[in-house]
């Protein structure tokens, strides 16, 4: 059976770090990516948007709310503004002063640390495309000569064919909900994507079997609980994404 590495690329951690420290940590930090090394974990899932000045930042919501002690929409804030504010102090006092990070920022910490990232493409409606070749064209400067390489992957199909388009070199993965719509395998196949990324709840023997006929990995998100990481692995799924470290480990069997 053709497994992730099949397709040229280096194979997908079995368990990865969700926004770096799962629910450890103040997701999408610094901090929460050198908690999720600390604990053994070689892959962490990362979220990239770009602010209002054209940098990319590393941070899930369009928003600053719900992360940090601020307010306002990233895209329409410039970086320095949105560095003012603190992103760990709703994690507890042991957080504070963490901040949300250029992605430049944790893509030299991912290499230090030699962690495998899955950076998802975050994009307002209408810039997909745009957003998609500047995040491209930024992991692939700063992975440049670097193993390993990082993962591009997104729910946006044009969000993927502006990286495909800027950076063709770097692989990319479709991320597919419960609620995605039809025709999700075959904008699969025409982005060239190396993976598919999804939701745990879709993954079934037969779709493992027909992704890794077709040279695909198969990454479930977001699992949580042993008994379903044990399950999927049990149906072949390569990788699965998890919030709780503690209790799915990165080896975990």
């Amino acid at each position: 059976m053709t497994r992730a590495g099949a397709t040229g690329h280096r194979p997908y951690p079995r368990v990865v770090a969700h926004r770096g420290g799962g629910a450890l940590a103040p997701e999408n930090t610094l901090g929460a990516i050198r908690h999720g090394a600390s604990l053994g974990f070689k892959g962490v899932e990362l979220d990239v948007r770009i602010a209002g000045d054209g940098t990319p930042v590393v941070i899930h919501d369009p928003t600053l709310e719900r992360t940090t002690d601020g307010r306002g929409e990233v895209a329409r804030l410039a970086y320095a503004e949105i560095a003012r504010f603190d992103a760990g102090v709703r994690a507890g006092d042991a957080w504070r002063g963490e901040r949300v990070p250029r992605f430049d920022e944790a893509a030299r910490l991912c290499r230090e640390l030699q962690l495998w990232a899955n950076v998802e493409i975050k994009a307002p409606t209408g810039m997909e495309r745009a957003v998609g070749e500047a995040v491209a064209r930024a992991a692939a400067e700063l992975w440049r000569g670097a193993e390993p390489q990082p993962v591009l992957s997104s729910f946006s199909a044009e969000a993927l064919e502006g990286a495909r388009s800027a950076s063709p070199e770097l692989p990319r993965a479709l991320l597919v909900s419960r609620r995605a719509l039809p025709g999700w395998a075959e904008r699969l196949a025409a982005l060239e994507c190396v993976a598919l990324h999804a939701d745990f709840a879709l993954v079934t023997e037969a779709l493992v079997r027909e992704q890794h006929a077709a040279g695909r990995a198969v990454l479930a998100w977001t699992v949580n609980d042993p008994a379903d990481a044990r399950r999927l692995l049990g149906l072949g799924a390569d990788s699965l994404v998890t919030d709780a470290l503690e209790r799915i480990g990165p080896e975990f069997r």
